[in-house]
């Protein structure tokens, strides 16, 4: 492949993560002479990521070509890779799957993997998909797509369904290992691991040091620190106060780990997504407030998160650190790219179509989690085999969801979205059928405007 690729971002006026990944793309000899073209319908948002962009280049003397639209298809024409990273209808959008489930009782920490939220992420970005994949299958047939949205399950089988080469990208895998050797006190680099799943309910099947296997002295550590019911101030050690070590355990993955600890003592495995995170997909941990203060002590809400954030802050923050020191983050998204290029193989863990072979014990029509090759000949998902018979079962269950909300996509059948609703393991904790198809209906309503034709009433 040419070494000055047409490397395309649609979504890249969004909070923070796309500029990251340029510096992660510019961090590559091999890239830096790339054509990065930005792609955003607001114009607003697009504009300052795309400056930023240039300054980089600029500071660091790169030949790369840095090119900003709001026209999908001229970004899409002739790219070699197209990376997607947006969110639908914003957090207006996102007030809806998040505040209508709350209503009912189904309390969110994020709501954009499985749940009612997640089942409406995906639906209302579903006309950005297809129009995606129509112009793209015209323009940029052979492109390399890297989807980073979320449900990222759901997005991601749609985007192959319709017939672009997509692998989907989380960082909950090396970020949960590079938590679990920090919790151990083990240079990473010396941690061997193997994990399998689904995206955001992937399990840490191995985990060692050399010869050493890992996970009795990681079961030993985690059910000592992490009793449930603590919050972060005791976890810490302390009575209260905002030391370092209290700050450090009241971040998002690391510090309250109740939740991921119980299920490791229940089904024998690590799960690679935070606890606050892991708490929705399963009907074990918020069926009252009570509970879920019980569990996680200190709540963590991204909604709040993402109404609070600067935009311009976060973006000035990032080019600061990027002009002194351009090295990559833990994401996967450029090391594809470079790999692809240069013929250099590189491993990622990548959600991709569960093809014969892959993970032999869960549905053939599920996206799975797994390690991948990457090299010139693209993305290439290793064979899992069957994972513990406990663990499939705990996927099976997310994977309904999935599999019903991406038919009611591709179908517009709109009772599979009653449907994937229904069968989400907290909802049906918590909800009979008839509250869970007037809280459905609700929010069809809410998201009309938003959703496939097909799915209009």
């Amino acid at each position: 492949m040419t070494q000055s690729p047409k490397i395309t971002i649609i979504g890249a006026g969004g909070f923070v993560f796309p500029f990251r990944l340029i510096g992660d793309i510019l961090s590559f000899p091999a890239l830096r002479s790339a054509r990065l073209c930005l792609m955003d319908v607001r114009e607003d948002k697009l504009g300052p990521v795309a400056d930023a962009a240039r300054k980089l280049v600029a500071h660091h003397g790169f030949d790369a070509e840095v090119e900003e639209t709001t026209d999908r298809r001229a970004a899409l024409d002739g790219a070699d890779f197209v990376i997607i990273t947006f969110q639908v209808g914003g957090v207006e959008a996102y007030k809806d799957d998040v505040l209508i489930p709350r209503r009912y009782g189904i309390d969110q920490t994020v709501g954009d993997t499985v749940g009612p939220g997640g089942v409406f992420r995906f639906l209302r970005s579903v006309p950005a998909y297809e129009a995606i994949a129509a112009d793209a299958l015209e323009v940029c047939p052979g492109a390399v797509f890297i989807n980073y949205a979320n449900p990222m399950a759901m997005a991601t089988a749609f985007l192959n369904a319709k017939g672009l080469k997509t692998v989907g990208l989380c960082h909950s895998v090396q970020g949960t290992t590079r938590m679990l050797a920090r919790t151990l006190d083990v240079p990473y680099d010396e941690v061997n691991y193997l994990s399998a799943g689904i995206n955001h309910q992937a399990w840490v099947l191995r985990f060692r040091r050399g010869q050493e296997d890992l996970y009795p002295r990681l079961r030993e550590v985690m059910n000592e620190k992490h009793v449930a019911g603590r919050g972060a101030h005791e976890l810490a050690g302390d009575d209260g106060d905002h030391s370092e070590a209290a700050q450090a355990a009241s971040t998002y993955e690391g510090g309250n780990e109740q939740v991921r600890t119980t299920l490791m003592n229940a089904f024998g495995y690590f799960e690679t997504e935070s606890s606050h995170h892991a708490s929705e997909y399963l009907p074990y941990f918020r069926k009252n407030p009570e509970m879920v203060e019980h569990y996680i002590p200190e709540r963590w809400d991204y909604y709040e998160i993402c109404v609070g954030h600067d935009d311009q802050g976060d973006i000035d923050t990032q080019l600061a650190k990027l002009k002194e020191e351009l090295a990559p983050s833990v994401e996967y998204g450029a090391s594809i790219v470079n790999s692809v290029v240069t013929g250099v193989p590189s491993v990622v863990y990548g959600n991709v179509p569960n093809a014969p072979g892959v993970i032999s014990n869960l549905p053939a029509d599920a996206c799975v989690e797994v390690p991948c090759l990457v090299d010139e000949n693209g993305v290439q998902p290793t064979s899992i085999g069957e994972l513990p018979l406990q663990l499939a079962a705990l996927n099976r269950t997310n994977v309904n969801v999935q599999t019903l909300a991406v038919q009611a996509a591709l179908t517009g059948n709109r009772e599979n979205v009653f449907h994937a609703v229904a069968v989400d393991p907290l909802t049906a904790a918590l909800l009979t059928l008839e509250q869970a198809r007037d809280m459905t209906e609700e929010l069809l309503t809410a998201h009309a405007e938003r959703l496939p034709e097909n799915l209009r009433a």
